[in-house]
């Protein structure tokens, strides 16, 4: 397996902008980025802003896999004024309003091309899968890419085949009714349950493409075996990716390129051994086609995108309160939602139940009676954690459709109460009432299916019913921080992981957990037999130097340390705290991430295509997520439609706690909490009233 532990996460440009602010002398922070300041406390909080402006600096919007995680951290600092001030904002709308979406509703991830599903995860490969491809130019992806091939083989009907040029093969339909066939080949079907096809058309506006395939059983082409799908068009179809003129017959070459993924595994017929596929274009008269790839697919789609996108969207409308954005996305919204409780069955299941080809929650990597026993196929993970299958009853998957439901009720009840906003309360709205008894059917259910009672910490369920339990820290934090778990179940969670009580057969117990430092293992058991198919040898790297099992990513620090502010109270967060500003400023006196880590004792950096057991800088850009704890954790503030909330929770040594530079609505601010009172300074340039509301037994100070 060549791959690393987890894919070259983005793109060229964002591991430049990242490696730029890591090389050399340490940065200044401009003056007008957010401070956190406690009396008594200057040098940790000097070191947490640090830590979040090395984080700031390469972040914005991502794939939709982040759309949880940055919006909350990147669009309430307020940087500069005037456009400047609204610049991450820009961004943020763009992307998300950007975010594509398929005729059923499924959210695109958004990532970097790879050979498997084009909406989904770049990996599995279908070169992993023993599936069957054509390429005729690349992709340009560096370690996502097969070796090219010719079009030696394939027979073309009513068609004429010139040369491979800059995009592709270059094909010209000469008359009605063109097809072209593949080379004979011999497949499992499960090997390829989507069929991908990169190409460029002129002339089929109109036509109905259609798929055939023979079988081992059914040698020959029979409309019995065949599926349609949409024509790629001269500007692009509904997916465009790249670009390549126009006029008469000949291509575009300056439209994009279309990546058509064709369900095959729906159909019934697509069993057993393919041995052939023809494509059939129905053209009614002459057309031109460039195609640049043909091949089986795994079907890496996530089952979280949709949860992703909408919770994303909801945190940028209580920030910004931009009227605009909601009223041209809510359809959109709704719709996303929708697609889960259909896809996922979550109205009668009340999880989160995935059911696609190799998402079944089984392991591809099986120990049966001490033999290693790989099963092509199954094991595809379903969320940021790509090697771990995840799927049948996804128990994180659940955890958040359920935060998501929660979010659109919010948005449900403010677009109701506010018809000012012009936002559509039409047949299509959801009933917010009904959306949080549908939440808390989930939360009833997913605190007793997913919940080991041997070991009183959450694992999650595959579709044969089996629970699979690794110590999964992220799982168990999240479903705490999400208001998943029950109290008591928080706090078993907590004593586990602040060592209170051991866990039975874990590979890390106590104060090994914190192995890291700067948060918890990810994982505190052992894992040789729970990945997909593809990571087949995880016993030859050693317990902790695989991100996985083991190791450890800075970002989910965040979630331990509200998990801990939630269950065991401030001062217990603090001093969690307080030691991870500690190990980052031994990062920093040693010159940063990587000089600190050279030294392999203190553990392997994962990163830029390179293996390890650290996820701290490359393509892990949700390490913003740490200093996020001081304004959502002890302020304890809440953006909402008309203000904020604010509920500070501060430890016992903190005699007050300041904010400054948030951008909330269309106001900048500085929050102090100190002696129960609640101070507001207001530096404009908003003329909105914010409703600012806190605890009974606070009050509210408002400067101008």
């Amino acid at each position: 397996m060549s791959l690393p532990t987890r894919c070259l996460l983005l793109l060229t440009l964002l591991a430049a902008t990242w490696s730029g602010a890591v090389r050399g002398a340490e940065p200044a922070i401009p003056d007008d980025f957010p401070q956190f300041v406690v009396p008594g406390h200057e040098p940790s909080m000097e070191s947490l802003r640090q830590l979040f402006w090395l984080h700031y600096q390469p972040a914005g919007p991502l794939s939709t896999l982040w759309d949880e995680w940055m919006p909350m951290s990147t669009l309430w600092p307020a940087r500069g004024s005037g456009r400047e001030l609204n610049a991450m904002r820009l961004r943020w709308a763009a992307a998300l309003a950007s975010r594509g979406m398929s005729t059923e509703g499924y959210v695109h991830t958004h990532q970097h091309d790879g050979l498997a599903h084009a909406e989904g995860w770049p990996f599995p490969l279908w070169t992993q899968a023993a599936g069957i491809g054509w390429h005729f130019r690349g992709t340009g992806v560096p370690s996502f890419d097969a070796s090219l091939t010719t079009p030696d083989g394939w027979t073309l009907t009513r068609a004429s085949g010139s040369k491979v040029g800059p995009q592709g093969w270059e094909i010209a339909l000469t008359e009605p009714q063109a097809c072209l066939q593949t080379p004979p080949f011999a497949i499992d079907a499960r090997s390829g349950p989507w069929l991908r096809l990169n190409w460029w058309a002129s002339g089929l506006e109109e036509a109905n493409c259609y798929l055939e395939w023979t079988t081992q059983a059914e040698p020959t082409f029979s409309r019995e075996r065949r599926m349609y799908f949409a024509p790629a068009t001269r500007d692009g179809g509904a997916h465009r990716y790249m670009s390549m003129d126009g006029g008469g017959g000949k291509l575009d070459t300056t439209v994009a390129e279309t990546r058509t993924m064709i369900p095959v595994y729906r159909l019934p017929g697509w069993q057993g051994t393919i041995t052939g596929v023809r494509i059939g274009f129905a053209n009614a008269g002459p057309a031109q086609v460039v195609i640049k790839s043909f091949h089986t697919a795994c079907d890496t789609r996530h089952n979280i995108n949709n949860s992703n996108f909408i919770r994303g969207c909801h945190d940028y409308f209580q920030w910004t309160a931009d009227y605009t954005f909601l009223r041209d996305q809510i359809g959109r919204i709704r719709t996303a939602l929708r697609y889960m409780m259909r896809e996922f069955d979550t109205r009668t299941r009340r999880c989160v139940y995935t059911t696609w080809p190799g998402h079944e929650g089984r392991s591809g990597v099986r120990i049966v009676e001490g033999q290693k026993t790989i099963v092509i196929n199954e094991g595809i993970g379903n969320n940021y954690w790509d090697l771990l299958p995840f799927g049948g009853e996804d128990a994180l998957g659940t955890i958040y459709y359920c935060d998501a439901l929660l979010d659109l009720a919010e948005l449900e009840q403010q677009i109701a109460a506010h018809p000012e906003w012009g936002v559509a309360t039409g047949a299509d709205a959801f009933d917010p009432a009904d959306l949080r008894r549908h939440a808390q059917e989930v939360k009833d259910y997913g605190t007793e299916r997913f919940w080991n009672k041997q070991t009183g910490r959450f694992g999650t369920v595959d579709l044969d019913g089996n629970l699979h339990d690794y110590g999964f820290t992220f799982l168990n934090n999240e479903a705490v921080y999400y208001g998943f778990a029950t109290p008591e179940q928080a706090r078993s969670i907590h004593a586990w992981l602040a060592g209170e009580r051991m866990v039975a057969g874990d590979t890390s117990q106590g104060s090994d957990i914190y192995h890291w430092r700067f948060g918890p293992r990810s994982t505190t058991r052992r894992n040789v037999d729970y990945y997909f198919w593809g990571w087949s040898a995880p016993e030859s790297i050693p317990f902790g130097n695989q991100v996985q099992d083991g190791g450890g990513v800075l970002g989910f620090s965040y979630h331990d340390l509200m998990a801990r502010l939630l269950t065991a109270g401030p001062d217990d967060a603090a001093r969690r705290l307080s030691e991870i500003c500690a190990w980052f400023d031994e990062t920093r006196a040693a010159g940063g991430y990587r000089a600190y880590y050279s030294d392999p004792s203190r553990g392997t950096m994962q990163g830029g295509n390179v293996p390890g057991g650290l996820g701290l800088d490359k393509e892990f850009f949700e390490s913003i997520l740490v200093p996020q704890v001081m304004l959502y954790g002890f302020l304890g503030l809440r953006p909402t439609a008309d203000g904020c909330e604010i509920a500070p929770r501060l430890p016992s040594d903190w005699p007050a706690l300041r904010i400054t530079r948030i951008h909330l609505h269309d106001h900048v601010l500085d929050v102090t909490a100190q002696d129960q009172v609640v101070t507001v300074t207001d530096h404009g340039p908003g003329d909105s009233r914010l409703d600012i509301r806190v605890p009974a037994s606070w009050t509210v100070k408002r400067e101008p």
